[in-house]
């Protein structure tokens, strides 16, 4: 879009409002569809999601490369990509806020069996050893080796929207949710014991390769999709999808990015 052009449409006169099962998602998603209108989901501008982040993710996928803006409220116990409940001034928050465009990452997985499954990953695509046995995982970027042997629980790439989730918990880094780049994160690495993981640019490819599959078999997941006994997973950013969440301007992304790296 040239920096004089203007989006057809930016208002938030249609609002749709999805929710979790949780029953305080459906009571207050009933709560404010009386209060502002409820809109059919297909023919909404904005869709306003109620539950937890993981709520969020499914309703981000749900609507990927519809143009349809999502705005989060919290309903459930985390919420870092949600924006605080309140019922007062939805509208205007709603023109206030900041926009966000997230790019996930497509994994290809082939099991044993030479089937090849397709999925998109939000968060993260992660790899986790299947039984009590260390997984050993190769890994090359843009075709290129870059580690023989990993062994270790699991290994993931995570994007900066999933750069707080569980590769967080995995000691990951912390990425700001403009940045070009993606989070290659070990998961309890035994050799190299040292290893700690890489910053990789987005535009790269990646590929791991499982060693002695069936010795030591490994799970691969993205986001919600999971493929058991996997022995190679190629992954690359999907650069022809998208999605768009919203952050209140009082809490942008960059706010929340900003405070996560100084709790303790």
């Amino acid at each position: 879009m040239l920096s004089g052009d203007l989006p057809a449409v930016m208002t938030t006169s249609s609002i749709a409002f999805v929710s979790s099962d949780a029953p305080g998602s459906r009571e207050s998603a009933a709560l404010l569809a009386a209060l502002y209108g409820q809109e059919a989901v297909e023919d909404a501008e904005t869709i306003v999601a109620l539950g937890g982040d993981g709520f969020m993710l499914q309703t981000l996928h749900r609507f990927m490369n519809t143009g349809k803006r999502i705005y989060g409220m919290n309903r459930g116990s985390v919420g870092f990509l949600m924006n605080d409940f309140r019922e007062e001034e939805l509208r205007e928050r709603l023109e206030a806020a900041v926009p966000e465009t997230i790019r996930p990452l497509r994994m290809k997985a082939e099991n044993m069996d030479g089937k090849v499954t397709e999925a998109l990953a939000i968060n993260e695509v992660s790899l986790f050893r299947q039984s009590y046995q260390a997984a050993k995982i190769g890994i090359h970027v843009d075709g290129q080796e870059q580690l023989s042997e990993l062994i270790c629980d699991g290994i993931m790439l995570a994007t900066p929207a999933g750069s707080t989730a569980y590769n967080l918990s995995a000691q990951g880094p912390i990425i700001p949710i403009d940045a070009p780049l993606l989070a290659l994160t070990p998961v309890s690495p035994f050799r190299p014991r040292r290893w700690r993981g890489a910053l990789l640019p987005n535009q790269v490819s990646v590929r791991f390769t499982v060693q002695e599959p069936i010795k030591r078999p490994v799970n691969a997941v993205a986001d919600h999709t999971e493929v058991k006994s996997v022995r190679r997973i190629d992954i690359a950013e999907a650069r022809d999808t998208t999605a768009t969440i919203l952050f209140d301007a009082s809490h942008s992304w960059d706010d929340r990015i900003l405070a996560e790296q100084f709790r303790y």
